[in-house]
């Protein structure tokens, strides 16, 4: 492996050559001493589990969706920002971004049924990796001081692909159902980048798209036609065709700071929550009007949806804790403590494999 070849093309992004950039089979992983997993005895978390990533713990929090119980803590790396599970539900994935001291640059690698991290991917010169997906069995990832997004294949244990962004802090990212294109939230650049996966970095392959004012979270309708991009510092959002890769609405001020953006799986809403004004913003998916507002206390951050689309799961970063909402009676149900300064959050659905 040379990993000096691997720093100096990572550099060029940097430098601001990110558009100019795909690499293919940069890095491989290295195994991690995992610490002692704090394991609660009682119900399993069965075909379902609720993954809760606590930043200021280090650590991931298991939870039963149904009882609201947590089931254990896997200790992961340091600052962890976000988490994806694999499509079969087993397997869950953690971008380990570090602190203001620490510049993280790995991956965690959790077995769910058995409450442990299994390895430690170490992603070499890509730091701070943030947004994360899962496509196809592999893992997309914005690595934000490099402004870049690469992809992981756990089966060869290698970073295949790296694709420049070419702006400045692309946080998060969703990707197309088909698997082929990209969208990232650049906040510094106020800008949405879509790329095409897999391609070389000439133009067609990357499109620049103005939003407003600090994109930060951002969605994508189930069947892949929409994708709404929250900006932070205006208080909309705006709405991009993926078939043209153009704005076609902007919703007005809606919000004091919308943090995330998550479609219900069956496409009917759209879930905004909003830390500064303490709510859970609901939006008609297909009309794009608000449809409620549910208030939930203690700063309201990462958002994940339950498979069949009737509860969401709001993570509360003040309280330590995550609140269950009842979508159809849009309120709150129930909620769980899970740790300290709990935010990226995202729902395992376990699914048996075919023989």
């Amino acid at each position: 492996m040379n990993m000096g070849f691997i720093s100096k093309c990572v550099a060029l992004v940097v430098l601001g050559c990110a558009a100019a950039l795909s690499l293919f089979q940069l890095t491989g992983a290295q195994a991690a001493q995992t610490p002692a997993t704090t394991t609660t005895t009682g119900a399993n978390a069965g075909e379902a589990a609720l993954l809760v990533l606590n930043k200021a713990d280090n650590t991931l929090a298991i939870v039963d969706p149904a009882a609201l119980k947590v089931l254990a803590r896997v200790p992961v790396g340091e600052g962890p920002h976000e988490v994806v599970a694999s499509a079969d539900g087993r397997t869950a994935y953690v971008g380990n971004y570090g602190t203001q001291q620490v510049v993280g640059s790995s991956l965690s690698i959790i077995d769910i049924a058995a409450r442990r991290e299994t390895k430690r991917v170490d992603l070499g010169a890509l730091r701070r990796p943030h947004g994360i997906v899962e496509a196809g069995g592999k893992i997309y990832f914005t690595a934000e001081a490099n402004r870049a997004v690469a992809r992981y294949d756990p089966a060869t244990d290698k970073v295949d692909w790296l694709m420049g962004t070419g702006e400045s802090v692309s946080h998060m990212l969703v990707i197309t159902p088909d698997a082929k294109k990209i969208y990232t939230a650049n906040m510094l650049s106020n800008t949405v980048t879509a790329l095409n996966v897999g391609a070389g970095p000439t133009p067609p392959n990357i499109t620049q798209i103005a939003v407003g004012k600090t994109p930060e979270g951002i969605g994508i309708s189930p069947d892949g036609r929409e994708v709404w991009a929250a900006n932070r510092a205006d208080g909309t959002v705006s709405i991009i065709d993926t078939a043209t890769n153009k704005v076609v609405a902007t919703l007005a001020k809606f919000s004091q700071l919308p943090f995330r953006v998550a479609f219900t799986p069956d496409g009917k809403r759209v879930l905004i929550p909003d830390p500064v004004g303490g709510e859970l913003v609901v939006f008609d998916a297909a009309t794009r009007k608000e449809a409620g507002r549910i208030k939930i206390e203690g700063g309201t951050v990462g958002v994940a949806v339950a498979a069949d689309s009737r509860r969401a799961y709001v993570a509360l970063q003040e309280t330590g804790s995550v609140a269950a909402v009842d979508l159809e009676k849009m309120e709150v149900v129930g909620k769980v403590e899970t740790g300290k300064g709990p935010d990226g959050i995202a729902w395992a659905q376990r699914k048996e494999t075919q023989k």
